[in-house]
């Protein structure tokens, strides 16, 4: 009803800032095996070719690996700002960044548990949005270890006008533009990708669904930009962790367009200390889909 109410009276009808922000997120227990583990890695593009012996770690039980990005799949809360207490325009909600940190290797199978939290919000004022900025907390079930911190900015372009909240994180860093060491790797994904991807249990049908594609703007089904983040880091992997997940310690990037799948997805950066600064090209389109890309390896 308030959703409803909102879209007749307008953009002044703000979200309702705190229940937003004191908002108590029931913690998520999940347990997950070497299966899904597996179908993590394949659904962003591991295992294309079946003669790579660098992949096996990633696909095959034996000496198995999680991704670090799979973090991102792990104990979800579901679509939780689409309640209708929070007065959000769902359809206007654009997710803007995403950020991982490692703080323990991501076991190949485990029970963890998933504590949510609404850090901040930056209101750009009525008629230009509104920035949320949402962490997770991924941990061993038992013994409450830290493995993950998986950090959201959405962007709601509709709910300007509903006051801040907290203190947002400093801005990811730009690619830098200076003379340095490249780094240059790319993937061409598959015609089916975001239909193996939504396997890990994102179900939004504009994935999926030609006509709520075409309902959204798009004239076929795009990927999810958790999957094309997750294919980033599995070239990250790949190509500047020698095959090894344990070296890659964060990943965060601006998602700046949708990728459809089938596309080759060209990452560039400059290597530095520690890391890599990176952007990510959709290359049939010549068109940047993420930005200020940053990466620390050890």
């Amino acid at each position: 009803m308030i959703i409803q109410l909102k879209r007749h009276l307008g953009s002044w009808f703000a979200m309702n800032l705190t229940a937003l922000t004191t908002h108590k997120f029931p913690a998520q227990r999940v347990s997950y095996a070497a299966r899904d583990t597996i179908l993590y890695a394949l659904s962003v593009g591991a295992g294309v070719d079946p003669l790579n012996a660098g992949d096996l770690n990633l696909v095959y039980e034996k000496d198995l690996c999680a991704l670090p990005s799979m973090a991102t799949v792990l104990a979800y809360p579901g679509v939780w700002i689409n309640e209708p207490q929070f007065g959000v325009d769902y359809l206007k909600l654009l997710h803007g960044e995403q950020d991982l940190t490692v703080h323990k290797t991501l076991p190949p199978q485990a029970e963890v548990l998933g504590e949510c939290h609404v850090t901040a919000v930056v209101d750009k004022g009525p008629g230009r949005g509104v920035l949320v900025y949402f962490s997770r907390e991924i941990r061993a079930a038992h013994s409450r270890e830290l493995y993950c911190t998986v950090s959201s900015t959405l962007f709601l372009r509709a709910d300007g006008g509903c006051g801040n909240y907290g203190v947002p994180p400093a801005p990811q860093p730009a690619v830098p533009v200076v003379a340095g060491e490249k780094f240059h790797d790319q993937l061409r994904t598959t015609a089916n990708m975001a239909l193996l991807y939504r396997l890990n249990g994102d179900l939004n049908p504009i994935h999926a669904d030609p006509v709520i594609a075409g309902q959204a703007g798009f004239d076929r089904p795009i990927l999810h930009g958790l999957c094309s983040y997750g294919v980033a880091g599995y070239m990250l992997v790949r190509s500047l962790c020698g095959y090894d997940p344990s070296r890659l310690r964060s990943l965060g990037v601006r998602f700046s367009a949708p990728v459809y799948p089938g596309e080759t997805l060209s990452i560039d950066g400059t290597l530095a200390a520690g890391g890599v600064h990176f952007r990510v090209t959709a290359l049939e389109r010549n068109q940047v889909v993420m930005t200020n890309g940053y990466a620390r390896v050890n």
